[in-house]
């Protein structure tokens, strides 16, 4: 889930349109994970096609993406390689999570109890090799660039906002500011209410800016005291120190200076935390992409999602239709400009 650090960073509310014309390298497994775990049957059972595919995240890409296009942006979306060794752990807990999940889901079912098994499906999501192969060709279809990280999908996006390659970088977690990405773009979808996630509860959220150097200067600290105060809360690489969170953490560095005077100072121990701040600041990345933004292939976004996987023609149609159009206004504007 990255590391938490909601309370601490200093945020602008944003709408969509602010972000019109800018790239956005977007973490696509932290948004396809979105998609599985949010759209879903009141029972929690994941969309499907006749076959008994999931078809969630199809779902998500073809309504955010069209919405994102319809405005304007940009996206890019950047999926993960090879994890890092150092995450293995945290890759064993969240399986934990799952087949825990999967019980409780089934049960819950069984006495009818349809908000708690909706909550329990929520952490039962599984991204597979032919999901992010099947996300990808339709990202392609709609015309938008896909970009393979050697390792982890957001410390490439991070690479690509630093590079200048984007404008920013679009997750739900933080992490993106400890791999040193200068702009952070959350909620990056149309305002509304969101349901949280593993909770029946529902809460008005909207897209949001935050900047790494207001960040920075607002809590008086360097990028790399940024990164340990995050690994004492803890990251998907290590867990942090029991009793320590956000604000307690800031006050430890800003106190001591770095984590191991903190660790020393509350008596704590952190396994491999020389190895985990050098990922941050120098995670595996590769410059060897290519960025560019086509005109969406409607018949063939028809003939995957419609005859492929079952969905709605009519709504298919309308969800291109606002790209399409969205393309014309702006070459109107191009247009104009000549005369």
């Amino acid at each position: 889930m990255g590391v938490d650090l909601s309370d601490l960073i200093p945020a602008t509310p944003r709408r969509l349109e602010d972000f019109a014309n800018r790239a956005i390298a977007i973490d696509a497994f932290n948004t396809l994970y979105q998609f599985l775990s949010i759209i879903r049957q009141p029972d929690g059972t994941p969309l499907m096609d006749r076959q008994g595919r999931v078809t969630s995240h199809l779902s998500g890409i073809i309504y955010r993406t069209t919405n994102l296009l319809a405005v304007g942006i940009r996206p890019i979306f950047v999926f993960d390689g090879e994890p890092p060794r150092l995450k293995g752990r945290t890759i064993e807990a969240r399986v934990a999570v799952k087949v825990k999940a999967e019980r409780e889901w089934e049960d819950a079912k069984m006495k009818g109890d349809l908000p708690r098994a909706r909550t329990k499906a929520m952490q039962t999501s599984r991204l597979t090799r032919e999901m992010v192969a099947q996300s990808t060709r339709l990202l392609g279809l709609l015309g938008v660039p896909c970009v393979q990280a050697p390792s982890e999908g957001e410390a490439q996006a991070s690479h690509m906002a630093r590079e200048g390659d984007a404008w920013a970088t679009a997750s739900q977690d933080y992490d993106s500011f400890l791999f040193g990405s200068p702009i952070l773009v959350r909620n990056l979808a149309l305002s509304g209410r969101r349901k949280l996630p593993r909770k029946d509860v529902y809460v008005d959220v909207q897209p949001e800016q935050a900047e790494l150097a207001a960040t920075l200067a607002k809590l008086a600290l360097s990028r790399e005291q940024l990164i340990d105060l995050g690994i004492l809360v803890g990251t998907d690489f290590n867990e942090g120190i029991k009793g320590i969170g956000p604000k307690k953490a800031l006050a430890l560095i800003a106190k001591h200076g770095t984590l191991a005077a903190a660790l020393a100072a509350t008596g704590g121990e952190i396994e491999n935390a020389d190895a985990i701040r050098d990922l941050f600041l120098h995670p595996p990345v590769t410059d060897d992409f290519v960025v560019e933004w086509s005109d969406p292939d409607g018949e063939g976004v028809k003939r995957m999602l419609v005859d492929e996987h079952d969905f709605t023609e009519e709504r298919i149609e309308t969800a291109l239709a606002k790209v399409l159009e969205a393309r014309k206004r702006a070459d109107q504007r191009n247009l104009d400009q000549w005369f």
